[in-house]
């Protein structure tokens, strides 16, 4: 586990989270998460901290609006998610390309679990995961 630092283009929205990238990442079928080819970093909610930004952050939600997807009002990058499930309770996903002291051969080592939220299927990974 380690502090990671992270920030969306501009620099005007900054954060911090306590991280084991060993510990796997997610990448997710859903419409939105597909368009924005989102991979994330999935850490309980109090491990968590924005450092700067608030007022820059949008917040965008769809379909169910169960989660919440936040991204800078002035550069327009996503930088994390927020949500809740059964095994992690509340939770933010963290866009793994906003993390700023992350070694590119860490990400390629981090182990990938699929998601079918197409389907809102939580526990099988749909069978098509390339373009992903």
């Amino acid at each position: 586990m380690k502090t990671r630092h992270g920030s969306c283009h501009c620099g005007s929205i900054r954060f911090e989270a306590d991280i084991d990238l060993a510990a796997g990442t997610i990448k997710c079928n859903c419409t939105i998460c597909s368009k924005m080819r989102f991979w994330a970093a999935q850490v309980p909610s109090e491990r968590f901290r924005l450092r700067s930004g608030a007022g820059s952050l949008r917040e965008y939600r769809y379909h169910t609006r169960r989660d919440a997807h936040y991204f800078c009002g002035n550069c327009g990058i996503n930088v994390f998610s927020t949500g809740e499930s059964a095994a992690l309770g509340a939770f933010h996903a963290l866009a793994v390309v906003c993390l700023d002291d992350v070694p590119p051969e860490e990400l390629l080592a981090a182990p990938v679990r699929y998601l079918d939220g197409l389907n809102d299927n939580w526990v099988t990974p749909p069978s098509q995961t390339g373009h992903l």
